[in-house]
């Protein structure tokens, strides 16, 4: 069902931009008396039609991750004594659900206090397990890996996961924590 109204929100957006491209078309032949108001009526009627298109975006993100089904992992980072981030990997149940390899304007806005969006997607009310595997460099130059997971309760609403990575100086190294918005 998700996939046939996917397809039928993607046709209603072909359908809105060759509307959008007609009446510009259109717009273009018209008569220089009539042309301040021709461009008034299409300026409207772009506005018009990127107003629908936002509306069949937000619907169709609705529709594909409800709330009662969907989960968002996020990614903070405040390190950079004792740590280089350089890749993360995440399991939800024993399943891998994304890999991300960062660069240096990923690192760079990680830095600035940027939170990142890992995944988002749907699952299953009850229990699950996610695992949070962090890569990187640490202290003397060394690959570092460390992992940590959490077991959470999924209800009927939406759930949040932040994975923190902070410099622990007492033990000069990263610490690794996730917390439940």
């Amino acid at each position: 069902m998700q996939q046939s109204f996917r397809y039928f929100l993607r046709k209603c957006r072909l359908v809105s931009v060759a509307i959008l491209a007609f009446v510009l078309n259109v717009g273009a032949f018209a008569f220089e008396e009539e042309k301040q108001t021709t461009a008034a009526k299409l300026e409207a009627l772009k506005k018009e039609v990127l107003s629908v298109n936002r509306d069949l975006f937000i619907l169709e993100e609705d529709l594909l991750f409800p709330a009662s089904t969907q989960v968002a992992i996020y990614l903070s980072v405040d390190v950079g004594q004792f740590f280089a981030l350089d890749n993360v990997k995440i399991k939800i149940d024993d399943e891998d659900v994304t890999h991300y390899l960062y660069t240096k304007n990923d690192i760079d806005a990680l830095h600035r206090g940027a939170i990142q969006k890992l995944y988002l997607d749907n699952l299953s009310t009850g229990k699950h397990q996610v695992v949070a595997i962090v890569i990187g460099i640490g202290p003397h130059n060394r690959e570092y890996r460390k992992a940590i997971a959490f077991d959470f309760e999924k209800d009927s609403e939406a759930k949040a996961l932040e994975i923190q990575i902070r410099d622990d100086s007492s033990k000069l190294q990263p610490r690794l924590n996730i917390v439940e918005w």
